[in-house]
């Protein structure tokens, strides 16, 4: 990989991942190699969905999911000197992004979930992770993606609290789901969500307690796209900056 040619994002566009194909000659290497990028998404969000696909394949993987760990090596190549930047905030509120990909998985048909939490700016937590369940809609899976993302802004908040520097904004949580986001503020429950009743009742009481805000967002700046899909050049590179990962400053 020395000689490698460095790669713009850490996969191939819209790629799907199955357990189709060939197998890899030697599986313990590829799970050598992703047991390391593991531990390099630690410092590293962007390459966070990657190293999720192609670590859910360790105990039979196939050619092509070597090419996709190459892949992400090539990237790190061409980003070695990458790493998020903190500044003192102005404002510090704290804002988390929260989105899912529905039914990503094509052999679990699962979603993709991810979310970002910006604290004054600056980027404290984050995580892309596949649903342990099955979702009948996109707005289960957006549903369920917010009441994860709301689980860590209040762990977040209570650790603020016990520091002594708990923001005055309420915290936010933005979604481009307006049927999840329209759950959120909804009093009266649902049917069609009966499945869903402890996420519910989770986000319900928060927002109407004035703990959390939610509201929309448009797609095309969702930060949170990063951590659920692989995205072309251009969003990537956006998404990328709005988490101020980059090279140090010259």
């Amino acid at each position: 990989m020395l000689d490698a040619k460095p790669a713009y994002t850490p996969l191939s566009t819209n790629i799907s991942f199955t357990s189709d194909g060939e197998l890899y000659s030697d599986p313990t290497h590829y799970r050598s190699i992703v047991g390391a990028l593991q531990y390099l998404t630690i410092t590293r969000p962007d390459i966070s969905y990657a190293v999720n696909q192609v670590s859910q394949f360790l105990h039979a993987p196939t050619r092509t999911h070597f090419q996709e760990v190459k892949r992400i090596l090539r990237y790190i190549k061409g980003t070695l000197a990458f790493g998020i930047s903190f500044t003192k905030p102005s404002d510090p509120s704290l804002i988390g992004f929260s989105d899912a990909d529905w039914a990503r998985c094509l052999e679990t048909r699962r979603s993709t979930y991810g979310f970002s939490i910006f604290l004054g700016g600056n980027l404290v937590s984050w995580s892309a992770k596949k649903q342990p369940t099955v979702s009948r809609s996109s707005c289960q899976s957006e549903y369920r993606a917010m009441a994860n993302t709301s689980a860590e802004i209040m762990w977040i908040t209570h650790l603020l609290q016990e520091l002594h520097a708990l923001p005055l904004v309420r915290p936010t949580i933005l979604c481009d789901n307006r049927s999840a986001l329209f759950l959120t503020q909804n009093p009266i429950s649902h049917k069609r969500i009966k499945h869903l009743e402890l996420d519910y009742h989770f986000i319900r009481e928060l927002v109407s307690s004035g703990k959390l805000h939610t509201r929309f967002i448009p797609s095309n700046l969702q930060v949170a796209d990063i951590f659920t899909k692989s995205l072309p050049r251009p969003q990537f590179e956006f998404f990328r900056k709005q988490l101020r990962l980059g090279p140090p400053p010259s």
